[in-house]
């Protein structure tokens, strides 16, 4: 049940966060966003491993780019905490790149649009990592 439920909040926070920078970067939005993607976060994977996951050592500089990024975005200048969160989380998740890409080079349209000549060689850099998650 809990899961559902993250799955739920996870969704919506990222609905938000595009729907707030499609409005040219409206803070409350961006602030239900972010706010709704941790939270979805913790209830999908737990407290203790979200914990975990985010202040493993390795990972303290994406961790506080994350986080910085989302206070700044709570405090109102949600331009620059964008611009920070984005970092923080292509720091964090980048492990997790390789498996996206492949996924999605499956998919019937997207596998397509990914292959084409000038495309493929940025997916190919962005999907590289020599980092374990």
């Amino acid at each position: 049940v809990c899961a559902e439920i993250g799955m739920g909040l996870t969704g919506f926070g990222v609905f938000f966060l595009f729907f707030g920078m499609i409005l040219f970067f409206d803070k409350a939005l961006l602030a239900i966003g972010n706010v709704l993607f941790v939270a979805g976060l913790a209830f999908v994977i737990g407290l203790e491993r979200t914990f975990r996951f985010f202040f493993q050592k390795h990972k303290m500089k994406a961790t506080v780019f994350f986080l910085g990024g989302v206070l700044i975005v709570l405090i109102g200048w949600p331009l620059i905490g964008m611009i920070l969160e984005m970092y923080g989380f292509f720091l964090l998740f980048r492990g997790f790149f390789p498996v996206v890409v492949g996924f999605i080079r499956r998919v019937p349209v997207l596998g397509y649009l990914l292959n084409l000549p000038g495309i493929s060689s940025l997916v190919d850099k962005a999907g590289e990592s020599n980092n374990m998650v």
